[in-house]
């Protein structure tokens, strides 16, 4: 059965446009599938999808000459004279098929779909030719909604936070606490999450963690030590939620805080990292100063990182409020610190595992002092107090 991405809903309003529509993100989060059903609601017989990954489909666009190419797509029954729908699966694998679609693209009436594993790639292999013909989409691990929707629930979530909070029940939070424990311990990679036993899930995690390593990374990068770059993907699941300190850490491997860079900007274009920025007041400045520190998924976060309950809270915590728009967090100089801010809602966020009174109490007094107005305590357990959203509903 094929469970509804959220990001379907996004992609729908372009499937008739001219635009390219580029699928990209991590491994094993779906893109095949979210493609297949893309594939499925284009109303035209005049379509096919080829996988980049299978050599005989790689030939389709191997010509010298790239007219020719349709003589190819003729043999899936497509058809030059009418507007084609053409879906591309894996892409990178075969990157110079890249210039067929610009240039089909360019003198033709049709449709381009593609998916690709990394941002990181694509950012390097789309030619700036290409700008103003695509529009991106990233897919990212199965936030806490669409788990519940691959588990078969019909339970859903108001999309505003003030109704997040006025709406919530004991009820409600006592159907879905289990489902949040699973979440939270083995994340939302849909292959995990569909797994019937925690030998298997835990087995995906590993099998996610090594593909992610061995194809993303020796494939991409052209780094000298791996084994260095593989020790600091472990120092920085044991640092999430924490500020960024690139001296400790260039220490702590023995290499140059350059090193240091380049290996997070690989891990942040590949998607395995997030980095979250200070507060600013102005929504188009964004401030100079450490950055904190996420991680694309629970599960690999609990079995590699071996955090605290209170990390992995946190960390699922971001990866479902960064669907509502750009993430920061706030300091004070000396103590007094939010763990999220929503600049362009203007709202802000603490995050506890049980959370009181005196949480949101303080929590309002900072966002006062940012002049912010709207201001929600996150609790994993449910709390029946005014300002405390359950985290399960975020």
């Amino acid at each position: 059965m094929l469970y509804p991405r959220r990001i379907l809903k996004e992609i729908e309003p372009w499937i008739d446009s001219k635009e390219i529509i580029v699928v990209t993100g991590m491994r094993r989060t779906g893109k095949t599938t979210l493609l297949k059903m893309i594939y499925d609601k284009v109303d035209s017989t005049n379509k096919v999808m080829l996988d980049m990954e299978n050599i005989i489909e790689q030939r389709v666009f191997d010509e010298v000459d790239f007219n020719n190419v349709w003589l190819n797509l003729a043999s899936f029954g497509i058809d030059k004279k009418k507007k084609a729908y053409i879906f591309i699966d894996e892409i990178q694998a075969a990157p110079e098929v890249v210039k067929v679609v610009k240039y089909l693209y360019d003198h033709y009436d049709v449709k381009f779909f593609l998916t690709g594993s990394s941002s990181f790639y694509f950012k390097n292999m789309f030619p700036e030719s290409l700008a103003g013909r695509k529009v991106v989409f990233e897919l990212f691990p199965l936030s806490f909604d669409e788990f519940l929707t691959f588990k078969e629930l019909d339970i859903s979530f108001p999309e505003d936070f003030e109704r997040k909070e006025s709406t919530k029940t004991i009820v409600l939070y006592e159907k879905v606490k289990k489902y949040y424990e699973e979440y939270l311990m083995y994340g939302g990679f849909p292959q995990v999450v569909l797994a019937d036993d925690i030998r298997r899930k835990e087995s995906h995690i590993k099998d996610i963690f090594s593909s992610y390593f061995e194809k993303d990374v020796r494939s991409l990068a052209d780094f000298r030590s791996m084994k260095v770059f593989r020790e600091l993907m472990f120092l920085i699941l044991q640092r999430v939620g924490s500020k960024l300190n690139i001296t400790r850490l260039s220490s702590e491997l023995g290499v140059t805080r350059e090193t240091v860079y380049s290996y997070l900007s690989f891990l942040e274009g590949t998607y395995f990292l997030f980095m979250v920025p200070p507060y600013s007041g102005n929504v188009d400045r964004e401030v100079s100063g450490a950055k904190k520190i996420y991680v694309c998924d629970t599960g690999i976060l609990n079995l590699f990182g071996r955090v605290g309950e209170g990390r992995l809270l946190e960390n699922a915590v971001y990866l479902n409020l960064r669907k509502y728009g750009k993430l920061c967090y706030y300091q004070k100089r000396r103590g007094g610190e939010v763990d999220f801010v929503l600049p362009e809602a203007g709202i802000a966020f603490e995050v506890k595992s049980r959370g009181i009174r005196a949480d949101y109490d303080r929590l309002r007094k900072l966002a006062k002092g940012m002049g912010i107005d709207r201001y929600f305590v996150v609790s994993k357990d449910y709390v029946d107090e005014k300002g405390i959203i359950p985290a399960c509903a975020i």
